[in-house]
């Protein structure tokens, strides 16, 4: 009798184990499309915030650089993945490579591939420049007026791009003092483009060396006002926290000032090479740094 009852309990605890691991196989198959579900929402979401926040800092803070294309890669998953973010820049009509940015984002944050952002330095006892860390492309420096001694002697490197047969350029130009739009339009020769206006940058000690910080500033487009408008709301986006002394230094000081009386740093222009000669000893201009060339070829016309 005794073996009946053991042989008795051990087929119920079978079937009571069988019962549990049917119901967990069909809680699973239930809860599985339901978690992915849950997954995929969490990470597009948060692929989505991290496109935005590509695309504010590309408005910003990335002089003449433009994203041709976001590329969410193949083998992003519903916990997370890899944004490729494809840049170039217009040099007068010729479009240059530039570095290509990897970011990446989980369920809950993105992470923006800064290392690509920040450019590389060159330095040697005879020369310093920036340049973009994957095309291995000079970068043009800008620098601020009121920082009075930088690490190496601010260059003007007008004369040596303007000696350049047959080619196209873009060149940082740093004035001695901030200036209205309408007063550096009167200055600068209309055979160049005005593509990028320098707005503020942070004020620190680079006489030791180069800080590697954020310049801010917008392209002027066809509406330099309209294009304000919106540079002013996504300085608000990009630093809802109000944790950016520079730009809510900025922001302070021009809210009550109309477009024409805000004062610019710099301008980053394009054109032939040949038509920089114009700027040359230019008293308003404190340096001039050449970024990106290219050579001009018979098919493709410069816009200037």
């Amino acid at each position: 009798m005794e073996t009946s009852l053991n042989n008795a309990l051990k087929k119920a605890k079978r079937k009571q184990l069988l019962k549990i691991i049917i119901t967990s196989i069909v809680v699973i198959l239930i809860l599985l499309p339901v978690f992915y579900k849950t997954g995929s929402f969490f990470a597009a979401k948060s692929s989505q915030r991290l496109k935005e926040q590509l695309f504010l800092h590309n408005d910003i803070a990335e002089p003449n650089i433009q994203i041709d294309s976001q590329v969410t890669v193949s083998n992003s998953s519903m916990f997370g993945g890899n944004i490729i973010t494809n840049r170039s820049k217009n040099i007068n009509g010729y479009m240059v490579p530039w570095s290509t940015l990897t970011s990446s984002f989980g369920w809950f944050r993105g992470n923006v591939d800064n290392n690509e952002l920040v450019p590389g330095f060159y330095w040697s006892d005879s020369e310093y420049y920036e340049y973009d860390k994957q095309t291995k492309t000079k970068s043009a420096t800008f620098y601020h007026p009121s920082i009075q001694k930088y690490f190496d002697d601010v260059p003007n490197e007008l004369s040596e791009i303007s000696q350049m047969e047959n080619h196209v350029a873009e060149v940082a130009v740093s004035f001695n003092k901030p200036y209205t739009l309408n007063e550096i339009q009167e200055k600068i020769p209309s055979n160049l483009n005005i593509v990028w206006l320098y707005m503020a940058s942070p004020i620190v000690d680079e006489s030791t060396g180069p800080a590697g910080l954020e310049v801010y500033g917008f392209d002027p487009a066809d509406s330099p006002k309209k294009s304000y408008d919106g540079f002013i709301d996504s300085l608000k986006t990009y630093d809802a926290n109000e944790n950016n002394e520079t730009i809510q230094e900025f922001l302070n000081s021009n809210k009550n000032k109309r477009f024409d009386e805000v004062k610019i740093l710099g301008v980053m222009l394009t054109g032939k090479a040949n038509n920089f000669k114009a700027l040359e000893n230019q008293d308003f201009i404190r340096g001039a740094s050449v970024g990106a060339t290219a050579q001009i070829v018979p098919y493709i016309k410069p816009e200037k």
